[in-house]
């Protein structure tokens, strides 16, 4: 590979690392035509943009964006793909569902929500990590809760009032 395409290259994973807020490296060599496909087929769809990379070239992208990615460094070995996503758990899911019929790819290492994860073993708890939306509707839900009640209180209270008021009143 030439100087400038490496260039290229590096500065096409610069771009992505700041395009997107959180991405995971993982192992995927060993994958046939038609299971790599199937994997970025599924990437598309759940949009998550997947690039497999040279492990120098994506060490070189990561030293010349703002951040500490040095823990990152020692997953750096054998054939690496990158899942890029603004969704933090949609690429742990990912990999989780298609490792279950394939071997790989397996997680090396993730950057989301501005921290490190290193290692297969966190990739339980990067699928249960909240997305941004998820955690505003439970916030929502729970303050639309105390607001439900109070208006059905309310709402049952009156009915009871006008039922007692209607009586009185045919009492006469």
């Amino acid at each position: 590979m030439r100087k400038e395409d490496k260039n290229t290259v590096v500065n096409d994973l610069v771009a992505n690392i700041n395009e997107f807020s959180h991405f995971y490296v993982t192992e995927a060599g060993g994958l046939n035509a038609e299971v790599s496909s199937n994997l970025r087929r599924e990437c598309f769809k759940k949009e998550v943009k997947m690039v497999m990379v040279k492990n120098t070239l994506l060490r070189k992208a990561l030293e010349e964006v703002d951040g500490e990615y040095e823990e990152m460094f020692s997953t750096f070995k054998g054939t690496t793909a990158v899942l890029f996503s603004n969704t933090g758990n949609v690429p742990a899911r990912l990999i989780k569902e298609f490792a279950k019929a394939n071997a790989k790819p397996t997680l090396k290492s993730a950057f989301v929500e501005e921290c490190l994860y290193i290692g297969e073993d966190q990739l339980e708890a990067l699928c249960n990590i909240k997305s941004k939306d998820e955690l505003l509707g439970e916030i929502v839900g729970l303050l639309q809760s105390p607001m439900k009640n109070v208006v059905s209180a309310l709402q049952s209270g009156g009915n009871t009032i006008h039922g007692v008021l209607k009586t009185l009143g045919e009492r006469e």
